[in-house]
């Protein structure tokens, strides 16, 4: 059955970041109309209704029709150590991250932070996500499992270590390829669903493991990669102590067959030169976590640096070293990150990243992240009125940016009126 949803609609037809505000559209009076899960038909809402005058009405008056976030880069096994104190990088994850994923080894508590994970996402307008299991792959089948029962467009695959982690995280080159595979052909394209490959960072894989992923990556070119690249400084002063004849970090994954375009590279801070060239060379996607970056004091990503160069650049929580679940903290973080660089981010610019740009990141911006015809009916509704603080401030607002911008900075999970999967009401 149809569904008209009616509101001001936000949509784009491009990059606000190469073509500027052109690149965004609101309809203040819009509509959008959804049927078998699918975008059918997006304008005016007096049209829509005059041309669908039988399809039920669902109309949110002056709240905001988006796309539903995407989170381009998350641990989902790290939900119940969100927010854990002082720590960096390394001490996080021999602190919190490592004791906790041992636990994922029993699946019916991966079960449990599985559906509580999707539950608080989807609470705060999250609609798709890409992340990483732990070293288990029942892990995995409960990430997936959870994800399809909700019928969420999801990325996820197992994380693979077989050095410098806790033997109860450590899998072996040989081990890490076949529980892989294995999952991959069971998960991958089913549905909503997609597999990612996913070795860790290369810290955590030796040279064999890096070599046996890069070739399951070749053998299946239609999956992406994900894993970490130049987070925090000692990290990739450790990381070059172990691969001495790396010409930089980035080598340690180009040398072993991982880097190619569908590969996602979290946090990218402290990109050399050729780093940055190789990366752009490929159109690889480098995904920025503005909360986890600053809570655990990695540095501040080069946004419009990276953008102005043509990079391809996705959003993310980065949870549970992210402070929060999100996107629209994150959509905050980044522009405070952003003034601390010099640059002011346009609203437009920031929600773009939250939807068109991490969809684009994930290479699904043809499926995911956009209100347009064709798309898949993935929507969150926005109130741009929801706390006093937030409601006193849009009153004031002479366009819809200024309108849009106190709940980036100021919204939460309040600001949620509702969120629609596949073209069902959730």
């Amino acid at each position: 059955m149809a569904d008209l949803i009616l509101g001001q609609v936000l949509s784009y037809v491009g990059d606000p970041f190469q073509v500027g505000l052109a690149a965004a559209s609101c309809d203040s009076a819009g509509g959008v109309l959804v049927d078998a899960g699918k975008i059918v038909a997006v304008g005016s809402a007096q049209e829509l209704r005059r041309a669908y005058p039988q399809t039920p009405v669902t109309d949110y008056g002056h709240s905001l029709i988006s796309a539903g976030f995407i989170d381009a880069h998350v641990h989902y096994p790290q939900t119940a150590i969100i927010g854990s104190w002082g720590k960096r990088l390394i001490e996080w994850l021999n602190t919190y991250t490592f004791p906790e994923e041992i636990r994922f080894a029993d699946r019916d508590y991966a079960d449990i932070i599985a559906n509580r994970y999707f539950d608080l996402t989807l609470a705060q307008g999250t609609t798709s996500v890409c992340s990483y299991c732990t070293i288990h792959p029942q892990s995995v089948d409960a990430f997936f499992t959870a994800a399809h029962e909700r019928q969420l467009r999801v990325w996820g695959g197992k994380t693979c270590m077989d050095r410098n982690a806790p033997e109860a995280l450590r899998d072996t080159a040989q081990s890490g390829y076949d529980d892989s595979k294995s999952l991959l052909a069971k998960w991958h394209r089913k549905d909503r669903l997609s597999y990612v490959i996913t070795p860790r960072f290369s810290p955590t894989s030796t040279p064999e493991q890096l070599s046996a992923l890069g070739a399951l990556w070749g053998e299946n070119p239609d999956c992406l990669m994900q894993t970490h690249l130049s987070e925090q400084t000692d990290e990739i002063a450790w990381t070059k102590s172990l691969f001495p004849t790396a010409r930089d970090y980035l080598d340690t994954y180009e040398s072993h067959g991982l880097l190619r375009k569908g590969g996602l590279y979290g946090h990218s801070i402290w990109l050399e030169e050729r780093e940055k060239s190789r990366l752009r060379e490929m159109d690889a996607s480098l995904i920025h976590c503005p909360t986890s970056n600053t809570f655990i004091g990695s540095g501040l990503f080069d946004m419009d640096g990276l953008k102005t160069a043509g990079h391809r650049v996705g959003l993310a929580t980065d949870t549970g070293g992210g402070s929060s679940f999100s996107m629209l903290r994150t959509m905050a973080a980044a522009y405070e990150v952003a003034q601390l660089r010099g640059r002011a981010l346009h609203p437009a610019e920031l929600w773009w990243l939250a939807t068109v740009g991490s969809a684009s990141a994930l290479h699904a911006d043809h499926q995911v992240g956009n209100i347009a015809p064709g798309m898949e009916a993935d929507l969150v509704i926005v109130d741009l009125a929801s706390t006093p603080a937030i409601e006193q401030a849009t009153r004031r607002a002479a366009d819809i940016w200024q309108a849009i911008f106190p709940t980036i900075m100021m919204g939460d999970d309040r600001a949620i009126r509702d969120v629609w999967i596949a073209g069902k009401r959730r």
